[in-house]
């Protein structure tokens, strides 16, 4: 089955190249990026060194590709049959363990602080969670993508 990943408004590269790796490992046949999420080549081609440190070279294994906004991204791939999962904290979200890939699967995740806007949650066929138990709200992004990524390598 295949899985793949949508950045949007990430802003560290070194969450990024962290999930390049992370991606490739967990075996994601592609990464977009949107928004201002730093991208592995700058607009000059040139390699991004935070980006590339945290990847190590996963930036240059796994496809990936640009798109200024995501919701044409989404509609075409929904008419390809992908199901959008976004991974939020929301009213409307279940448990990330409860979550079985049926179809292939874009996994959505948004910025650092703000999360996933309310217009691209709207987008996604489903929310799905990282329950979480301590005093702290949220986990990193790039450890989020390792534990949803890992996950549904495990379920295909």
């Amino acid at each position: 089955m295949d899985v793949a990943v949508l950045l949007h408004n990430v802003r560290s590269a070194h969450n990024v190249g962290s999930i390049f790796r992370t991606a490739d490992a967990a075996g994601a046949i592609r990464i977009y990026l949107s928004g201002y999420t730093p991208r592995p080549r700058d607009r000059f081609g040139r390699a991004q060194k935070e980006i590339a440190k945290t990847a190590l070279g996963a930036e240059r294994s796994i496809q990936w590709e640009y798109c200024n906004t995501p919701a044409p991204l989404i509609t075409r791939l929904k008419r390809s049959g992908w199901n959008i999962i976004g991974v939020e904290q929301d009213a409307h979200s279940i448990d990330y363990r409860t979550f079985v890939p049926r179809t292939p699967t874009l996994f959505v995740f948004g910025n650092e602080v703000r999360g996933l806007s309310k217009g691209l949650r709207s987008l996604c066929d489903m929310l799905i969670e990282i329950p979480m138990h301590g005093k702290k709200e949220s986990l990193n992004v790039a450890v989020a993508a390792g534990v949803i990524l890992f996950s549904a390598r495990e379920k295909c």
